[in-house]
């Protein structure tokens, strides 16, 4: 007896780490949360096959979807022929074959508006869209994405969780995180071997820092390279006056801080001396 082929025509390529989604209702519950938002142009990170995109396309009235694997575009223009046709007027869909890390967001901005980020995306470049997503904080009001469980657990952490760390401070300083849901292994093609999550991002109506961005984010770093030191071994590195040294935050170690305590250190550290 032959072996039924597999429906979906690209092959899945373990460089680029994709795990295709194939779960509808997945699909849906995490296009549905654009709901809660008033952008008019969303930018897709890995559509694939193109499960997500689908439902995308019934939410938004342009959708951008920015795709690496040159098997996955021909696929994608077939299945979508008819968004891609669509009078300008009414809804607007183009399908980019770049690396979405190379990608100037800013200027998408320029041209569009304000975007959302949205997708099923790599687990080897997740922490790295979420650092892009910081980068172009102003140009993007929300961001809801597929990660790796684990990693969609430190975006959310609290001060004082194991989990709580780098990312979960910076983008907190800038963003409301939720934990929407979990997804279990076989909502994907191939399964992979962890479980995974979808969690979006509202940007605050005004960030928790308005100046010193560069250095907070320095001092952020800096804290968790050595998290199980105190503030006073980690931020050695810095010129601090012996006076602030003895300020009783430098006792504390990096997990114990919560955002607007980061916050605090590092005006404390931008003023020592003045």
């Amino acid at each position: 007896m032959k072996k039924k082929a597999h429906p979906y025509r690209v092959r899945p390529k373990k460089k680029l780490g994709q795990h295709f989604l194939t779960d509808e209702r997945v699909a849906k519950r995490t296009a549905d949360l654009l709901d809660a938002n008033d952008v008019n142009v969303a930018l897709e990170i890995g559509p694939g096959n193109g499960v997500l995109t689908d439902h995308l396309l019934r939410k938004i009235n342009h959708l951008i979807a920015v795709e690496l694997d040159y098997e996955s575009i021909p696929v994608l223009r077939q299945r979508f022929a008819q968004a891609l046709d669509l009078p300008e007027k009414r809804k607007s869909f183009e399908i980019l074959h770049q690396d979405v890390l190379k990608m100037d967001v800013g200027e998408l901005a320029e041209k569009h508006g304000q975007l959302a980020i949205i997708g099923n995306f790599p687990y080897n470049i997740s922490s790295q869209i979420l650092f892009q997503l910081l980068e172009n904080r102003n140009d993007v009001p929300f961001l809801a994405g597929m990660f790796q469980k684990e990693v969609a657990e430190r975006v959310a952490a609290k001060e004082g969780s194991k989990t709580y760390g780098i990312l979960s401070v910076l983008t907190q300083a800038f963003y409301q995180v939720e934990y929407a849901f979990t997804v279990e292994k076989e909502a994907f093609y191939p399964p992979p071997k962890v479980t995974s999550a979808v969690i979006s991002l509202h940007r605050l109506k005004e960030p928790l820092i308005h100046e010193n961005i560069d250095l907070f984010f320095r001092v952020v770093k800096k804290s968790f390279q050595l998290r199980r030191k105190t503030l006073r071994n980690s931020l050695k590195t810095f010129q601090l006056s012996d006076k602030l040294r003895q300020d009783r935050i430098f006792a504390q170690r990096p997990e114990q801080l919560s955002v607007p305590q980061f916050v605090e250190l590092t005006k404390k550290i931008a003023h020592d001396g003045n």
